[in-house]
């Protein structure tokens, strides 16, 4: 386990460094720690020894999902708009934390694997509820400001990180369901900052919510 928690100091380290370089306006210091963060989270849950885990199958999934959110960073670094790439990694590690989540504990004698109906249908709710104010707003703004080629990537992508949430708010672990609620506020933070309207240190907002869903995440892994 020295590994892992090597790289989880490592990845929460570059966090602060990156914070504090976004709210600095430093552009350097965050092109070169914010992919660090994800790197390093990435090699720690890939690094995670199987005697540590009952989720040795999720790990596999969560490790690439990690990796596209790697290549989403990267992508909406850059200097030429490439938000729609962006978020098409996004989307795929949401998809891949999805399939992850639903995969069952892995040592024989665990307890089988079962989502309660009731509880699925319960985080729904919850889910839709908080997120339907700010995704009227969204995309109003989106359809107001001549964006409509977003329109439709912007609702698969909110279906994705929604059903995300939901599973994870069903899977029993807390790190899970407290990871995936970050993301969808770090996301959500992200879509009104930039579409909607700027406020003040709502990027640091995004950057500490994301780095803490992601690394929430990983931990979930450990047993």
């Amino acid at each position: 386990m020295r590994a892992f928690w090597i790289l989880i100091g490592v990845a929460a380290l570059a966090a602060v460094v990156d914070w504090v370089a976004v709210a600095r306006g430093d552009r350097r210091g965050e092109f070169a720690a914010k992919p660090a963060v994800l790197a390093a989270l990435t090699l720690a849950a890939a690094v995670l020894p199987a005697d540590h885990t009952d989720l040795v199958h999720r790990r596999w999934w969560f490790v690439a999902a990690l990796a596209c959110s790697l290549l989403g960073d990267v992508l909406l670094m850059l200097p030429k708009d490439l938000f729609v790439a962006g978020l098409s990694a996004f989307l795929v590690g949401h998809v891949l934390f999805i399939v992850g989540l639903l995969q069952p504990p892995s040592p024989a004698g665990s307890p089988p694997f079962a989502f309660s109906t009731t509880g699925l249908a319960l985080a729904a709710v919850v889910v839709t509820a908080a997120a339907a104010w700010p995704a009227f707003l969204i995309f109003r703004s989106l359809v107001r400001d001549g964006h409509r080629e977003l329109v439709a990537p912007v609702a698969v992508y909110l279906v994705a990180i929604a059903t995300m949430a939901v599973l994870a708010a069903n899977v029993g672990v807390p790190a899970a369901t407290a990871g995936a609620a970050l993301f969808v506020v770090s996301d959500t933070v992200l879509a009104l900052n930039r579409f909607v309207r700027p406020f003040r240190h709502g990027n640091v907002a995004v950057h500490v919510t994301y780095h803490l869903a992601q690394g929430l995440l990983v931990l979930s892994l450990v047993s």
